[in-house]
């Protein structure tokens, strides 16, 4: 099994929430009695994840105290954020704690499953040799939850595009695994979306679509349904 580092996005406001974010931050939202955070930790951990990073802002010290009395023996490190820095800025500072070249890094607001595993391993089998980016997609029928009308992205010969009107409707599934190089020359604060634009114009974003369901907890109303 494929043995690698991960990086949970726990920075946000959780604000498509409303009021159920106001006292806990979203990761530590539950369904079938478990939150989020505890199904993203637990499944990576259970197909070969061997040290796990989580970057914290929005009411981080309630992520702190979850993590400390529910995984206080695990590789489990949290890294707060005093100024949020951005879905790619998270990404980039985590480097500063990483002796690999690479990490994978998951949304923490997609709930996973069993029957997700053997996509996700798949994905996850060149793990090391990935020299710049590479995203996992999810066909429409396939995303569960908060979703738009129009696509993410579009995808031939495993390299990514934009989506376009009248292309497949495609999304981003919320995993991805990214090189430490493509956050040269980056500032502090910026949108991963920045750095997949650059990549998309050279042609280099890769990406794969998974076969299984995604389960997607993006607002009040799906968390609700889910």
């Amino acid at each position: 099994m494929q043995k690698f580092s991960l990086l949970i996005l726990c920075a946000g406001f959780g604000k498509r929430m409303l009021d159920l974010t106001v006292n806990k931050p979203k990761p530590l939202l539950k369904i079938e009695n478990s939150s989020i955070l505890e199904n993203t930790i637990n499944f990576f951990q259970n197909i070969g994840c061997n040290k796990i990073f989580i970057n914290t802002h929005y009411l981080h010290k309630k992520i702190e105290n979850y993590i400390l009395k529910k995984y206080k023996n695990n590789r489990i490190n949290l890294v707060y954020e005093p100024s949020i820095l951005g879905t790619g800025g998270g990404i980039k500072n985590i480097f500063n704690y990483v002796n690999n070249e690479n990490i994978c890094v998951v949304n923490s607001d997609i709930f996973w499953r069993q029957h997700n595993k053997l996509d996700i391993l798949n994905f996850l089998k060149d793990f090391n040799n990935v020299k710049n980016c590479k995203i996992l997609l999810v066909k429409e029928n396939n995303f569960f939850g908060l979703k738009n009308k129009k696509g993410d992205f579009n995808i031939k010969n495993n390299i990514v595009s934009n989506w376009n009107s009248g292309d497949e409707v495609i999304y981003y599934s919320g995993l991805q695994i990214v090189s430490k190089k493509i956050f040269r020359n980056m500032p502090l604060n910026f949108s991963i979306n920045e750095v997949w634009q650059k990549l998309i114009l050279n042609k280099s974003l890769k990406g794969e679509i998974i076969g299984s369901d995604i389960l997607h907890v993006g607002d009040k109303n799906t968390f609700r349904q889910l």
